[in-house]
């Protein structure tokens, strides 16, 4: 009897075909958006040009004020569309004014940008679910980069609520919410998946009532975060420092400060702030001095501070002084700094694990000579 080898291409083959929606192998992004800060890129891609990715969902959740708007359906839409991306914009707050985005430098020509506004959970889903099938259709070579951005996803109504607020009686949708939202940022995970489309989202937070877990609560459950690739908590606290960097009494802006909850290509829970003055609008170094103090790659020497790049070059300049083509050539240093520290620290473990077999093996050869002695003695 001959047995019949197992054929894995013929077996995914099979499985594709006869499962509607699959797909197999690998998806790692292969397009990225800037936030337009480098720090809170870094943080969130390990790369100082990558933000987000396209194929995934990103969250950006916090209080009302914390700059939500700015960097999702700002600076990030902004970005999008510098790469060549279309932005198909949903606004469940009625919130985004046309000048205000030209401000931010958007283009909101029709041809770049299609917003639409939207209360309705479900409408969100059938724009989506529509758009991907006719987009499946479409031939390979003809199909765009895609970024959806919903601001924002706690305003969205589920149809209980409006069964609710049209009879007057608001009892509470009992959940039903909470499930929707998972349902529609599960379903959109798997829809993306294989194709250069992405979301991202804005949710608000509220204050945790636990005393062991203080940080702040993402409104609509968690299920969708489980199914989201970056999670972002904002916060709001006042800039209190004018342009060139002197402290006053008065409110020159916000500092958001940024949380990464989770990512999958960096470490998470690591905190930045980054400052968006009201008059010249968020400077994409902000937060990097900061982000470089943290990781111990600056030593403070008076009142300067120190890098010392790969090469062994230092560089020692006033704190106000670190901005610009200063922290450019940081920045470009850096992956052979973390490479030749990584080294460092691999060839000290080495070393330390040498000592300690050395230990081991004199202790016995002690152990070997005792028992010789000893048994020596008695014979």
């Amino acid at each position: 009897m001959v047995s019949k080898t197992f054929d894995p291409t013929k077996f995914r083959n099979s499985l594709t075909k006869s499962i509607t929606g699959m797909s197999a192998g690998f998806n790692d992004p292969t397009d990225w958006i800037s936030t337009g800060n480098f720090a809170l890129n870094y943080l969130l891609s390990g790369d100082f040009t990558k933000g987000i990715p396209l194929g995934k969902v990103s969250v950006f959740a916090g209080e009302s004020g914390a700059g939500k708007s700015y960097i999702v359906s700002g600076n990030i839409v902004k970005y999008a569309q510098d790469q060549g991306i279309f932005v198909v914009l949903i606004d469940s707050e009625n919130a985004l004014d046309e000048t205000w985005l030209q401000a931010l430098k958007v283009d909101t020509d029709e041809s770049k940008l299609l917003k639409l506004n939207m209360a309705m959970i479900d409408d969100v889903a059938k724009t989506v679910s529509t758009f991907m099938e006719d987009y499946k259709a479409m031939n390979e070579e003809d199909r765009p980069k895609v970024l959806f951005v919903v601001d924002s996803l706690g305003m969205l109504m589920s149809p209980t609520e409006m069964d609710q607020f049209q009879k007057g009686d608001m009892k509470g949708d009992f959940g039903r919410k909470a499930k929707a939202l998972k349902a529609l940022v599960t379903n959109c995970v798997n829809m993306f998946g294989s194709y250069n489309v992405g979301m991202c989202v804005t949710n608000h937070t509220y204050a945790s009532q636990d005393m062991f877990d203080p940080d702040d609560k993402i409104s609509g459950g968690s299920g969708f975060v489980y199914a989201s690739s970056m999670v972002v908590a904002m916060k709001k606290l006042k800039l209190k420092v004018d342009a060139d960097g002197n402290k006053t009494s008065q409110v020159h802006g916000i500092r958001a400060a940024c949380k990464v909850m989770k990512t999958r290509y960096n470490k998470p829970f690591e905190s930045v702030q980054v400052e968006i003055p009201y008059e010249t609008g968020m400077d994409p170094y902000s937060g990097m001095f900061d982000l470089m103090d943290a990781k111990g790659l600056l030593e403070k020497k008076g009142n300067r501070y120190e890098y010392v790049m790969s090469t062994g070059e230092p560089i020692l300049e006033f704190r106000k002084r670190w901005t610009g083509e200063l922290l450019d050539k940081v920045m470009a240093d850096l992956p052979a700094k973390e490479a030749q520290v990584a080294a460092d620290e691999a060839e000290a473990e080495r070393l330390a694990r040498e000592a300690e077999l050395a230990e081991l093996d004199a202790q016995l050869v002690n152990t070997d000579d005792n028992l010789i002695e000893e048994t020596t003695e008695n014979g």
